[in-house]
């Protein structure tokens, strides 16, 4: 269907973000079925209650094209919670760069030789002067998706250094989108973060932070050409302007993870942002299921307090210099994972796949392995764990999943399945 919005209402839109959005009428674009989609029934917790429409009853007026961070800023603004669906066309890159956003007093020449040997977290006019330079960075980079939303990637659209945040907004859909390096210019020194301190960045590709009824569906999340080994040193630790791809904190709940691809990445995916007991109680409820997770560092994903469910996806796991673990079991946390599949180089070992970061048990079920080329077989990677690591976790979670999309995938089969229908690009645009 062609969508003929009416000039009266684009015109509105306009003034109200004072930035011009094209019409999807105005360039005779067919809008892809696609953008219609809702998440199917029991397909994960975002399945659950309500479930998930996004914008998918999106009248005419509510329906955009954008081709800039600024259109895409505009046509996501405003306190209108009414459906909307925003299409991506080509390359969106934020405006600014690291010179610009940089406040006159700051300087990582002047910062570093500022702090350099201190113990306790930096202060003084340096450190503010880089907080103020962060602030200018977060005004540009970081978009807030409302409400009932969908925002779908037409043919190769690309977010780069931009963060989608899913900020106390209820049913959002995200899908066929390349999002690539939300680089931070101004990553924080914290010579107090373990033994040796580190530097802390500030921006996901997509971050849900009280975001619920959320499903991230076929998209393909990256850092790009800007890869962490070609970051320095400084402080004798790595300079790290790379946070999450994608992130589920500060009581998000109800999320369905499927179908994506993300790849060359330290910290991909968190759950749970902080071990005390409070507002994540209860949420925290993520499905996780046929995504491929291609040379990730660390947290595929590392969850605290939800019920997170594992299933059908497939780790590929050949930079033993890069690698950490897959699966991160933190303070009361119930991971269910079942029919995964870990491709591995022989540098890294079977009891390295999960880790405990304070959690008492993790249920996993059907889990293959192999090496390289080499046969297929059977392996439970918790009973891996607990054969070279004290205390041992638990075999039972505490939970088990009902909220499934058909049968499951055999495990057999999940790197072929995975391979060829995750990532952006597979989806039919017509």
């Amino acid at each position: 269907m062609l969508l003929r919005q009416s000039a009266l209402a684009v015109t509105a839109g306009l003034l109200l973000a004072g930035v011009a959005i094209t019409p999807v009428s105005a360039v005779s674009l067919t809008v892809p079925a696609v953008a219609r989609d809702v998440l199917p029934a029991s397909d994960g917790w975002a399945a659950s209650g309500t479930g998930t429409t996004g914008g998918s009853a999106a009248a005419d007026d509510h329906v955009y094209v954008v081709r800039t961070r600024d259109e895409l800023a505009a046509a996501l603004a405003g306190t209108d919670t009414a459906p909307r669906i925003v299409l991506v066309a080509g390359t969106l890159r934020r405006n600014g760069d690291c010179a610009t956003y940089a406040d006159p007093a700051y300087s990582l020449d002047a910062f570093l030789a500022a702090y350099e040997g201190t113990t306790v977290k930096p202060a003084g006019p340096l450190e503010e002067a880089r907080v103020r330079s962060a602030k200018n960075q977060a005004a540009d980079v970081q978009l807030k998706v409302p409400s009932n939303t969908t925002i779908v990637g037409l043919a190769n659209a690309r977010l780069i250094g931009l963060n989608l945040l899913v900020s106390t907004a209820d049913n959002v859909i995200i899908r066929n989108l390349r999002l690539e390096d939300a680089a931070d210019c101004f990553p924080l020194w914290d010579p107090t973060d373990g033994a040796a301190g580190n530097w802390n960045s500030a921006y996901d590709l997509i971050t849900l932070t009280g975001g619920t009824h959320v499903w991230a569906d076929h998209n393909t999340f990256s850092d790009g050409n800007n890869v962490d080994s070609g970051q320095p040193e400084y402080f004798g630790r790595p300079y790290q302007v790379h946070d999450g791809a994608l992130d589920v904190i500060r009581a998000s709940d109800l999320v369905t993870i499927s179908y994506n691809v993300f790849q060359e990445h330290d910290k991909t995916m968190l759950i749970g942002s902080t071990n005390t007991v409070g507002a994540d109680v209860g949420k925290l409820r993520v499905t996780v299921h046929h995504n491929k997770f291609a040379n990730v560092g660390q947290r595929a994903p590392r969850v605290r307090f939800g019920q997170v469910d594992v299933y059908d996806n497939y780790y590929y796991a050949t930079d033993e210099d890069t690698y950490q673990y897959s699966w991160g079991a933190g303070v009361y946390s119930a991971i269910y994972a079942e029919n995964n599949f870990l491709l591995r180089s022989a540098d890294i070992g079977l009891d390295e796949i999960v880790y405990n970061w304070g959690g008492s048990a993790l249920t996993e079920k059907g889990t293959l392995t192999r090496i390289g080329t080499g046969p297929v077989t059977a392996v439970s990677l918790l009973s891996e764990y607990n054969a070279t690591h004290d205390p041992d976790l638990g075999a039972d979670a505490g939970w088990t999943p009902v909220l499934r999309a058909g049968p499951l995938t055999p495990t057999a089969q999940v790197p072929a399945v995975v391979t060829a229908q995750s990532g952006a690009g597979r989806l039919c645009l017509r």
